[in-house]
């Protein structure tokens, strides 16, 4: 089956949005890359399991799950295969156990992150202050284990409910099967997170929120905020800082085309008006390169890049 069949299958079954080369730009932080060659936003989980039947019959068709787009970068050229995004029906958050007054709460994947720390704000629960100042989704979230200011996913997750669209299975996997370890977890690209269970503390909503604010003026103090960047570049070495490294090899400022290396934060790069994939893509290696040869430590990205990009020398 090739995609436009699948395209067309997709519309017939399903009641969520299905478009052909839809433009990916706009649904990321950087606001650079191509279309998709199919785009799927499902209406539910009826959807998905209509994907999954039809991609079945689809072999070897490439898939990425999109989030808010925060930590990806898509080629100039787009993504060549299925790209599922899924949308406000999967956006929400309740008690996991609303008669008991409990600690645990329920998030649909596409959540944005401060939506869920506002939420257990509110009701006084403490351990997903950090997400505050991360502009993912749950689910992506818990792919790639987002943190910040000392506080991980992993640590107040529980359990997460994924739906495998190659075999059809839909399971709640348990946290300690997701090999969730720093910034990373075993969730493969045919796996779809469709909501996170995480278990929070008590604490006053004073104190909550007074964490929370602390983290918003820290990030709005010591990075780059209003322009096209994907948040940290690169995962920080153990015991050290990727931003900390980047600097000291002399790299603030570093430019690949319309793409450089953020003069406030050092391990944020930003985009100007008019940058390709491409640029961010040859910026990233180039400054990898130059750290590994002026402070002898290998940096390995945070932000992924998805599609077909041009390799660069060093």
């Amino acid at each position: 089956m090739n995609l436009s069949a699948l395209a067309s299958q997709l519309s017939e079954r399903a009641h969520g949005t299905v478009q052909t080369d839809y433009p990916l730009a706009g649904l990321t932080t950087y606001r650079v890359g191509g279309p998709a060659r199919v785009y799927f936003e499902p209406a539910d989980r009826d959807d998905i399991a209509v994907l999954a039947e039809v991609v079945e019959s689809a072999s070897g068709v490439p898939m990425l799950v999109l989030g808010r787009g925060s930590n990806l970068v898509v080629a100039d050229s787009g993504f060549p295969g299925v790209v599922v995004r899924l949308g406000m029906a999967f956006s929400w958050v309740r008690s996991a156990r609303p008669e008991e007054d409990g600690t645990k709460m329920v998030a649909g994947s596409a959540t944005p992150l401060p939506l869920l720390a506002n939420w257990a704000a509110r009701r006084g629960l403490a351990g997903v202050e950090f997400a505050v100042a991360i502009p993912g989704s749950v689910g992506g979230g818990v792919r790639m284990n987002a943190g910040a200011h000392g506080g991980e996913i992993v640590d107040t997750l529980r359990s997460a409910t994924l739906f495998d669209v190659r075999s059809g299975a839909l399971a709640q996997v348990p946290v300690g099967d997701l090999g969730m370890t720093y910034r990373y977890s075993q969730i493969h690209d045919h796996q779809i997170v469709l909501d996170a269970t995480f278990e929070l503390m008590r604490d006053h909503e004073d104190a909550v929120r007074a964490r929370m604010e602390s983290y918003r003026k820290h990030r709005a103090e010591t990075q780059p905020g209003a322009v096209q960047n994907a948040g940290s570049t690169f995962k920080n070495p153990p015991g050290d800082s990727a931003g900390r490294l980047v600097e000291a090899a002399g790299l603030k400022g570093h430019r690949v085309g319309r793409v450089s290396v953020s003069q406030l934060h050092a391990n944020f790069f930003i985009a100007d008006e008019g940058a390709k994939a491409q640029d961010v893509y040859d910026l990233v290696h180039e400054v990898r390169h130059l750290v590994k040869e002026r402070m002898g430590v290998e940096l390995h990205p945070e932000v992924r890049f998805v599609g077909d990009f041009a390799s660069r020398s060093a």
